[in-house]
């Protein structure tokens, strides 16, 4: 599947929420907390590809996304993505290890998620302030943006690892002890 999506930094997360709710947005899922892997081979494989292999824990969920390397775009983050839900995160550590991949950041936040009309829209709350990620067809993100009182010049390409690092953010606990 190909994701099209771009971040906005928000100043007013309860203005957001109220300009969602007059757009007509309908929340999806209610405020959850997640937590990010991110895994790489020592040789930083993937990085190199500027690909990325993220475990993400939601709760008893868990879910193993392959993220591709960013296609040329001006405006947008598109990228290849595929996801699958795991049911035994444990075991999956233990075969990510044994594949010789590592895990090399790790990161949380708290997300809500909304659809108007074929737009997805996820709100969330990092440790380096609040965002909203459009996702969908890209007139659509570039028509609710504006209803939202945003620009392209607004629009963010790069993913929350950069964002974190370039924030001095440091890499919350190493997983690798929970295996």
């Amino acid at each position: 599947m190909t994701e099209i999506e771009v971040k906005i930094k928000i100043k007013s997360l309860s203005q957001l929420l109220q300009q969602l709710e007059n757009l007509g947005a309908q929340q999806i899922k209610e405020r959850y907390f997640e937590a990010n892997t991110l895994y790489d081979f020592r040789s930083q494989e993937l990085f190199q590809k500027r690909s990325a292999l993220r475990l993400r824990r939601i709760n008893k969920k868990c879910f193993l996304a392959f993220k591709g390397p960013p296609q040329p775009s001006r405006s947008f983050k598109i990228r290849e993505e595929y996801e699958t839900e795991i049911k035994n995160e444990k075991q999956l550590r233990k075969i990510l290890k044994k594949l010789g991949l590592k895990p090399t950041f790790t990161y949380s936040k708290h997300r809500s998620v909304f659809r108007l009309h074929r737009l997805k829209i996820f709100v969330d709350e990092t440790p380096i302030g609040n965002f909203i990620e459009l996702e969908g067809k890209q007139s659509d993100i570039v028509k609710v943006a504006k209803l939202l009182g945003y620009t392209r010049q607004d629009f963010i390409k790069k993913d929350y690892i950069q964002l974190l690092k370039e924030a001095g953010y440091q890499s919350q606990e190493q997983e690798e002890k929970l295996i």
